[in-house]
This record gives C-alpha cells, structure tokens and sequence, in this order.
C-alpha cells in the first residue's frame, strides 16, 4: 500500500463524536457506562490506524468499526474472573481456581459476608477478640494438635514458621526434599526469605538417621522433613520416617517440624490411590509442627493451617509477619465450615467435592460420558464431527498424589473439519470456557470433573459451533 492510500484511508476514519452518534453506539449508552463506552471506541481507533499504518489490507469502514467497537464493549464488560467448565479430568486444578467448596461452605460464606459479625470481637466478654479462634477449635478437635494457627497459603505458614523459630539458625533438611511448588517457589528460597540457614543432608536418592545426627551443631535450630507431595522418587531409596526424625529431635532437645503439603484427612487408598499419611496421623507421631494447605486435598478455601505445640504456635502469632499474611473472615467463614464436616468422615465423602470426584465408581463415570455422548451426537446428523467414550485416566492435580492416574470414562470428539486444537480453541472461547484436553489429535471431555449442571452447557456450546 502507497503513502498517500494509507494517508487517505485514515483521513477516512470517523472521528469518536461522530462514531457516538451513531444509532449502534447510541444503543451501547443506554445499556453501560459512557466512559466504558468511550475507551472501548478509542481503543478500537487506534488499533486500527495502527493497523493502517503498518499497511493491513483488512476492512476499516464504518460498520466494521462498529462491530468492532461492540465487540470490546462486551469485553470490557465481561469480568476477568469467571467460571469455567473443567473437563480436563484434573481434580485439583491449580489453574482452574483448586478445590470447588462445599455447599456448606458456599453457605456459611452468604451468611457471613451479607452481615456483620465477630471477628475479631469476644462476644461473652465485650471486648476485642482473636480473628484466629473460629478455626482453631475444629482444627484441635479433628487433628488432635495442641493448637492451630490459619494464614493465608502453606509457603505462608512455612516461612512464618522458620521466621519464627530459626532466624539465623540452621534448619536440616534432606538433600532429596528441596522441592519446588508452583509458580517456581523452591523451598530454599521460602527457608532463604524467611532468614533460617539452609543445611541440606543426605543425597537426592538416599537420606540416612546418620546423616541427621552428623549435621546437628551448636547452630541446628530445627529438623525439617518436607512430604513428597507433588512428586516420587523411586528405585534405590532410602528416607527417614518422621517418627525416627521426631526421636532423634526429643533426644537432641530440637523442635521437628514437618510441611505435609496437600493435607489429607481422610484414607484415599480405598478408592485405588496410595496411602497418604492423614494429619491426625501426622500430629500423633508428636512431631512440634506440621503445615499444609486447605485448598488441596482438604477441600477447603486457599489456606495455609499450621498445627502444632501450644509453645510453637503461640509465638507463631506473636510474629508481626503473622499480621501480613493473616485471612480475611470468607476465608475463616469457609474453612471452618468445611473442617465441621470432617467429624463424619462418610459426610465428608459426600459433601466435599474434592473427595467426591475423587471417589465417584467409575460405573457412574461411565453412565455419564454415556449421556454426554448421546446428547452431544443429536446435535450432528451430518458426521462432521464424532463422539465416543473411550477408558482414560484423571489426576488428582495440585501437586497432590503425583504419577497416581484414576481410572475414569471420556468422551472424545473428533472433527473431519477442524483439527483437535481448532476445536479446543474455539469451546475455550465460549461463555463460559469449556477446558478439555487434547490427545492424538481428539478433543477428551473427562467426566469426572463435570458438574451437574455442566452437560446442558456442553450441549449448547456444541449446538452453536456446529451452527456458525
């Protein structure tokens, strides 16, 4: 394209006054703010002059501009969090906002943030209270601790903890535990930020008591054994249980401390999953302190729970760190609401999601991708594209019970039109997104992630495609 054709192209242009006279944005006026209005009809004209500029062939007349300035109105509009559909089969999916809450949860949550409440007020006495009460109590009665202390994620309360007891201290830890959580936070770093010394012991492989014993010094402030959480080792191993590491810290005068992760509280080795030790287990082997997060296997909010000695704790919420990281009331609202639920462990089973999708037979996986398939294969007398249920396997995801499948039932779909990617991105962009998974170029839905009300959806989200 010439100069003076792209000079003449963005004389071309309707100026903002003029686009707002137009009846299409007139009728945006009505519905939504002027200045969201306004911003969405500058953004869209210098898109477009740049677009010129750079010598884009692409249509710049009047009712394109328009579309175009609806468009990003509605995107404007839209809120950047949202729900989704999650069909990728992963139960705790980190990207996908973790664990769905219990009703009882979503419940309380309602009750609490539409009123005041007690937060931080003791309502018998009349006078300021402890924000950290409401947990604690139902933290001590299901695990056994002395006492508990909730903030606001588990890298939280591990560096609250190490910050507390071992500032400037050496902290022992197995070579083989240097693990590394999401979004790149290693546990030398959480250990390094918190100002505890980081002694590492053993090899990668193999940790021996010995090696423990060897290191301890003068400086040695804490043994810390960190849960393998999100991944194995296997073959030739050896490590040390945490009931040896707890002797050797009673022997040695040295508090021993244990970051379990994902917290477990209930046996999942019944539904074809490894066993996890549970955090009753965890606090009866009398370790000092142990960490773990509310959001993953316990199927509570974003939380970090720190259980341990009445000593411990207590000078945990002595540190004024406590204070950043502290949890607002819908965390406490929530968490307490969910924990309630672990005095029965069958009514846990049944009311956590978590746990539920978890545990579901994998007969009911199977008459669900049934369904789904069949409602999906009404919608396409043409064969353009193809729905079957296939056997594959879930994930529990979080860095929760790593290289552990679940066995479960798909529906694949497969298009002689649109390859497995074009698909993908074309439900990824729906209201709301649908997030399968792609695999030997076939879009997979797992169904052991679906709600209840998710396979209308689905079927629309279908109906629409095929439609366009």
């Amino acid at each position: 394209m010439t100069n003076p054709e792209i000079q003449n192209r963005l004389r071309l242009l309707p100026g903002v006054d003029q686009l707002l006279r137009t009846e299409p944005i007139v009728a945006l006026l009505a519905e939504h703010p002027r200045h969201l209005v306004l911003n969405a009809i500058r953004q869209v004209l210098e898109e477009t002059r740049a677009a010129i500029l750079a010598g884009s062939e692409d249509e710049s007349n009047p009712a394109e501009l328009l579309r175009l300035c609806a468009e990003r109105v509605d995107q404007l509009s839209q809120y950047t969090l949202q729900p989704v559909i999650n069909a990728t089969g992963i139960v705790v999916h980190t990207n996908l906002g973790r664990s769905l809450l219990p009703r009882p949860a979503l419940e309380r949550l309602d009750r609490i943030g539409r009123g005041y409440n007690n937060l931080e007020y003791d309502v018998r006495q009349g006078r300021r209270g402890s924000r950290y009460v409401h947990a604690e109590d139902i933290l001590r009665e299901i695990t056994g601790a002395e006492a508990a202390l909730v903030v606001n994620n588990n890298a939280a309360a591990v560096l609250l903890v190490l910050g507390t007891i071992a500032p400037g201290l050496e902290v022992i830890v197995s070579r083989g535990q240097m693990v590394e959580i999401g979004g790149a936070f290693r546990i030398p770093d959480v250990m390094a930020a918190s100002g505890a010394v980081l002694r590492e012991v053993g090899c990668t492989n193999r940790t021996h008591l010995r090696d423990y014993e060897a290191a301890i010094n003068e400086r040695t402030a804490m043994l810390l054994k960190v849960h393998c959480s999100n991944y194995r080792i296997v073959g030739f191993t050896a490590e040390v249980s945490l009931k040896d590491l707890v002797a050797l810290g009673r022997g040695r005068g040295l508090p021993v401390m244990e970051d379990l992760g994902s917290g477990c509280f209930v046996d999942l080795s019944p539904f074809g999953l490894y066993r996890e030790p549970t955090v009753r287990e965890t606090v009866q082997t009398g370790v000092d302190v142990v960490t773990f997060s509310g959001d993953k296997l316990l199927g509570g909010p974003q939380a970090g729970i720190i259980l341990g000695s009445r000593d411990i704790v207590q000078r945990c919420k002595k540190n004024p760190l406590t204070r950043a990281l502290r949890v607002d009331k819908m965390t406490l609202a929530a968490l307490e609401a969910t924990l309630r639920l672990y005095r029965d462990q069958r009514e846990a089973l049944n009311q956590v999601p978590t746990l539920r999708m978890i545990s579901v037979p994998l007969e009911t996986l199977r008459a669900r991708a049934e369904n789904l398939s069949a409602r999906l294969a009404r919608l396409e007398p043409r064969g353009v594209c193809t729905f079957a249920i296939e056997e594959s396997v879930s994930q529990v995801g979080g860095g929760s019970l790593p290289a552990q499948d679940l066995p479960t039932w798909v529906v694949a779909v497969r298009s002689s039109q649109w390859s497995a990617a074009r698909l993908e991105a074309a439900l990824r962009r729906r209201k709301p997104p649908l997030i399968g998974r792609i695999e030997a170029d076939r879009l997979l839905m797992d169904v052991r992630t679906l709600a209840d009300e998710d396979p209308p959806l689905i079927e629309a989200a279908f109906a629409a495609l095929l439609t366009a």
